[in-house]
């Protein structure tokens, strides 16, 4: 039995536009042990990237993390991920555009519901963002891994134009304002 199986561990699902940008994110994250890329929220059972594309299908590209909550809390997972993209574009996140880069947040139990419903009410009441937040908040439906090419992409890709100039500015985001919540060793 590995040590994963001793912990009390919980699954937070994320939609925050590509899962190449959001898997690097949390994949950096102490108390985070495991970040997986798939589709979800939509209405076909195994979808593959080729009908995501499309955004007939109601599939967002997201983000199934697995984490200790001992380590680090839901509500940090959820100030991550409202600090690492625009959660007031509806269907978009840059020039990637589609139902299918919604934010969302998909919540695994009622617990994490309420969380984020008033997370997003903080944020809105603090005039955080310059624009109303459209994060939907749904309850998890089933999650579909996406193909293995897709899996740990930005690690295995940073010389590619679209991690540089995409992916890089997060990740850099992400060591300027929660250096303290990061693995050691991970840029």
């Amino acid at each position: 039995m590995n040590e994963q199986n001793n912990l009390n561990l919980e699954i937070a699902i994320f939609a925050g536009g590509c899962f190449w940008c959001t898997e690097a994110v949390f994949q950096r994250l102490n108390g985070v042990e495991e970040v997986v890329s798939g589709y979800t929220g939509g209405t076909i059972k195994n979808p593959a990237y080729r009908e995501i594309c499309t955004g007939r299908t109601g599939h967002a590209e997201g983000v199934k993390i697995t984490f200790n909550p001992e380590k680090i809390s839901y509500p940090e997972l959820l100030e991550v991920f409202f600090a690492t993209h625009d959660p007031t574009t509806l269907n978009r996140q840059g020039n990637d555009v589609g139902t299918q880069y919604r934010s969302e947040i998909f919540y695994t139990t009622p617990e994490q519901k309420q969380l984020a419903e008033e997370f997003i009410q903080v944020l809105e009441k603090e005039n955080v963002f310059s624009s109303p937040i459209v994060t939907a908040v749904s309850e998890a439906k089933p999650f579909y891994l996406a193909e293995e090419e897709h899996h740990n992409y930005y690690n295995e890709n940073r010389q590619q134009p679209y991690c540089q100039f995409i992916i890089d500015p997060k990740i850099k985001k992400l060591n300027n304002h929660f250096s303290k919540k990061l693995k050691h060793g991970t840029l």
